[in-house]
């Protein structure tokens, strides 16, 4: 449902109430993007946070993105960039286990 009168050209804002397919819940959103965007396009992107939101909250838990105690923007960008490295590496390990490959040796 469109929610804005004031739309800059080509953009817009629309209101999407979107159910979960698991819990029933209704999660609502304000969306803003190209005034040609489809209903089954927002319907996608806003259901795509709830993995971002669990790679995070797996980074925090299993590569320490969450705990840094850093004094300039340079210190945590390194921690961030490392722990989510780290992250990766942890995600690619697990998928290969499950394969049976095996996982390769760091050095």
């Amino acid at each position: 449902m469109p929610v804005r009168i004031c739309w800059q050209p080509g953009r817009g804002h629309w209101l999407l109430a979107r159910r979960s397919m698991t819990t029933g819940e209704i999660a609502y959103y304000v969306c803003y993007g190209p005034r040609r965007t489809r209903l089954l396009d927002l319907a996608r992107i806003a259901g795509a946070r709830w993995a971002i939101e669990e790679c995070f909250q797996q980074a925090k838990n299993e590569a320490g993105l969450d705990e840094y105690q850093v004094r300039d923007w340079r210190a945590w960008y390194a921690h961030i960039t490392l722990s989510m490295a780290a992250h990766a590496w942890l995600s690619v390990a697990r998928s290969l286990t499950a394969k049976g490959d095996p996982v390769p040796a760091t050095t």
